[in-house]
């Protein structure tokens, strides 16, 4: 028999966190589970210290839950495995790493180490998925707004065609990668990612590597760009493939350890799902 401890976000899945967490009571039978808020939470090293021997923390929730973690725990050394169970809306990473809910929880350690971190209006954050910056973040802007307003059903799909359509302005960018910089018309997305996935299944980046050896390791940054409103809706839906590259016209993708992107006008950017707003740069390092 194991021993685990539950760790949930109530906030997550739309205020349906512990209810999707309880659901482990039925995958790990004949374990022994205890149940605990995750943001209630005040010291990891605490936390890590009250553990039995041979005990292990599940952590479960969405993307937003994954990103207070790493956050939360900079600087603390993990005694033991964490382990994960997807419970989240879009569950980015869980569908980059091939974690699946209704499945036992996975040992996710290694996928929490050196973590990039990204600069922006005077904090510092470290990220698992990745930095949104254009259409991504106002898709994520209005969605808050909305849920703000005690709408439930938030459609991001509908967001983004409304924005390419209508709302969002491209920018034009000075973007920088180790030191080398290109000045971009008419950027619609440029996102600097640590894994190939996020928005809710998009695949950005699709050759993206979470696990390259520390030395080697690089961010990837997706440029889309120099192209209309409706070129761009028509090429869009292909981002959940992967298959955007596929127009080299208006989408590449530049590596490299460090990036600025700076934008001549503020925009939404998204860590990891969390919204920032106002933002006029940022800048992501490994």
């Amino acid at each position: 028999m194991a021993n685990y401890r539950i760790l949930f976000n109530p906030k997550a899945n739309g205020g349906k966190g512990k209810e999707e967490a309880e659901k482990l009571s039925s995958i790990l039978t004949g374990d022994s589970l205890s149940f605990e808020d995750i943001t209630a939470i005040t010291s990891w090293s605490d936390f890590f210290a009250s553990l039995g021997e041979g005990e292990l923390p599940v952590l479960t929730g969405g993307d937003g839950t994954l990103n207070r973690f790493v956050n939360d725990t900079d600087g603390v050394d993990y005694p033991c495995d964490i382990l994960y169970y997807p419970t989240g809306t879009g569950n980015d990473f869980a569908a980059d790493v091939g974690i699946r809910s209704g499945e036992a929880p996975k040992v996710i350690t290694d996928y929490l180490k050196d973590l990039p971190v990204v600069r922006v209006n005077g904090m510092t954050r470290r990220f698992l998925n990745g930095i949104g910056y254009g259409i991504d973040g106002y898709c994520c802007e209005v969605g808050d707004d909305l849920h703000a307003a005690g709408k439930t059903d938030v459609n991001y799909a509908g967001i983004a065609i409304k924005g390419l359509l209508f709302h969002f302005k491209p920018r034009n960018a000075k973007i920088t990668v180790d030191g080398v910089t290109e000045e971009v018309k008419k950027v619609w997305l440029a996102p600097a990612m640590n894994g190939r996935m996020y928005g809710g299944g998009m695949i950005p980046t699709p050759d993206q590597k979470r696990l390259a050896p520390k030395e080697e390791k690089q961010l990837s940054v997706l440029v889309w760009h120099g192209s209309g409103k409706i070129s761009t809706l028509a090429v869009f839906p292909s981002i959940f493939k992967g298959e955007h590259l596929g127009h080299p016209k208006m989408c590449n993708v530049k590596t490299g350890r460090k990036v600025r992107v700076e934008f001549d006008a503020p925009t939404a950017l998204q860590i990891d799902g969390e919204t920032v707003r106002n933002v006029t740069s940022y800048e992501a390092e490994i």
